[in-house]
């Protein structure tokens, strides 16, 4: 079942946190992180003029709050709702894009592999450290993204 956070206008410009780490601190110290797999999402809560085209990945306040909350929480991505679009959204936070009407959001090739590849090395261990590492959880998230990760490439980064 999905949980959604608000997250409002204070947050964004306080660069808070305080609503994630509400859900999340909880569950880390019971060790029962991963009850929250993929359960997360968000409703953003910014405010703007109906004449402004932007998207909210395009808002410099918005996507300074998602730079915090990844510095905080690297792992964060293991608990959204990837089904909803909420790994894209995180995604296109972090990462340059630009959107087309017809394909959507389109990544920056290189910053996309770079942005995964952070995301398998960080996953890979801190599923380990939680006893819940699962190569088929990072290949899923990897694909996502059109990327199909080799099963020696996890036996080395395993060593």
């Amino acid at each position: 079942m999905t949980q959604t956070i608000a997250i409002e206008l204070n947050h964004l410009t306080g660069l808070d946190i305080s609503p994630i780490k509400k859900i999340v601190e909880p569950s880390l110290k019971q060790g029962a992180i991963a009850t929250l797999e993929q359960t997360l999402s968000f409703d953003l809560q910014y405010p703007r003029d109906s004449s402004d085209p932007r998207e909210l990945s395009e808002i410099p306040e918005i996507r300074l709050w998602f730079v915090r909350l990844d510095t905080v929480y690297p792992w964060f991505p293991f608990l959204l709702d990837a089904k909803k679009g909420e790994l894209a959204r995180y995604a296109a936070m972090l990462v340059p894009h630009q959107f087309n009407r017809v394909e959507g959001i389109q990544y920056n090739p290189e910053a996309l592999e770079i942005f995964v590849m952070n995301k398998l090395f960080i996953l890979s261990d801190w599923l380990e450290q939680q006893g819940i590492y699962s190569q088929f959880r990072l290949k899923s998230m990897t694909q996502l993204f059109g990327y199909d990760i080799d099963d020696s490439f996890f036996e080395m980064i395993r060593k």
